[in-house]
């Protein structure tokens, strides 16, 4: 019975590795940089953060960000206005329509002195390849979608890969390496050893990979259910303009304890044609990445409704930092780093035992054949 159960679950944890190796190598190789992608940024030179201005405190109001945005573009639409966690500053989205999919253009503003300091390249650049590859191979969301069925078969094989190593490690020392032995046994050990170790965080890893591959239907869903019903008494309104500074004010005022992440500008894919919608979130590491919606009107500023994500899109976001260890600051980043390099060991020393099974399997087989001829059989 133990010996099935072994072969049950040694063919699973073989056949889910061998399917998606290659693709997870490409999505840790591609991983290590994006974990580090605001540093990357800043040494390269390719983010501009705003000045030091010792003693400066007073910011401008966003709707002088709006218009000079406007004025920059021509004929083109804001989509949203969104605040940077990290330096004080804002980034405009603008599009051909409110509700484009695609931004044309997204300016940094120093929300202090109300300057554009950064145009933000939306066609090219390393890390935005890099992160097209990491999150859909080139391939749009039928790409993202394969990435997330790339996800669960990993996570299939760390689970059926740790009930193996239980069944085989029985009566053996944990973390075992068996000296003097072939080089196909060492690698072997050495593949379980750090496949063990580092468990927990390919499950996590993993996991949050899949929820993440799934942002746009979850999203989508949303927009169609619950923010279809908040917004369904306006839809066929009018567009309407007003002051996205006085949203914003009245939305701190609704939550006081909460920060502005972003504005949906009336007409955009997050609000209706007569509603700013401001998005909130808390100030701790895990709220942070929490949002609440709240509609405001956009012609007289007042609230009009506030309520919470549903559950889904709260796994999504607080799974989209875990993913890159973006939580404690560079020390989580370094342990990130040094895990995925730990898992790119792993995935090689997996190839590699597979590829040297199979030529054993292949030397056997010639033997009997040779065996088979010399003796008339």
């Amino acid at each position: 019975m133990r010996s099935h159960h072994f072969v049950f679950w040694y063919r699973i944890h073989r056949w889910t590795s061998l399917v998606c190796t290659v693709f997870l190598l490409i999505l840790c190789l591609s991983g290590l940089p994006l974990v580090l992608k605001e540093e990357i940024g800043v040494w390269s030179g390719t983010t501009v953060e705003p000045s030091d201005l010792p003693g400066v405190t007073r910011h401008v109001g966003i709707d002088q960000l709006a218009a000079d945005a406007l004025a920059r573009r021509p004929g083109e639409a804001i989509r949203f206005i969104s605040a940077s966690d990290d330096s004080p500053a804002w980034f405009v989205s603008l599009g051909k329509t409110p509700d484009s999919a695609q931004a044309t253009a997204v300016y940094k503003y120093d929300a202090r002195t109300g300057k554009m300091i950064h145009d933000i390249d939306q066609e090219n650049g390393l890390m935005l390849l890099i992160r097209k590859l990491h999150v859909e191979l080139f391939a749009g969301l039928p790409g993202t979608l394969f990435v997330g069925f790339m996800g669960l078969l990993f996570v299939l094989s760390v689970i059926s890969g740790v009930v193996v190593y239980g069944i085989f490690m029985r009566g053996k020392s944990f973390g075992m390496i068996r000296k003097g032995k072939a080089r196909r046994i060492k690698w072997l050990d050495l593949h379980n050893l750090l496949g063990i170790a580092i468990t927990c965080w390919l499950l996590v890893v993993g996991a949050t990979g899949v929820v993440n591959t799934l942002a746009l239907p979850m999203l989508e869903h949303w927009q169609k259910t619950e923010l279809s019903t908040m917004i369904a008494h306006w839809r066929d309104a009018a567009p309407a303009r007003g002051s996205a500074q006085q949203a914003l004010e009245t939305a701190q005022r609704a939550a006081p304890d909460m920060k502005v992440s972003f504005l949906g500008f009336p007409g955009s894919r997050f609000s209706t044609p007569q509603h700013f919608m401001v998005f909130m979130h808390g100030d701790t590491n895990l709220t942070s990445r929490l949002l609440e919606p709240v509609m405001v009107d956009a012609q007289s500023a007042k609230l009009v409704a506030a309520q919470p994500l549903p559950w889904y899109l709260s796994t999504l976001l607080v799974s989209q930092p875990l993913h890159f260890g973006d939580y404690g600051g560079m020390p989580m980043k370094l342990i990130w780093i040094v895990l995925d390099l730990i898992c790119i060991v792993v995935l090689l020393s997996g190839l590699y035992l597979w590829w040297a099974r199979r030529g054993a399997m292949r030397a056997h087989l010639w033997v009997l054949r040779e065996n088979a001829e010399s003796t008339g059989g």
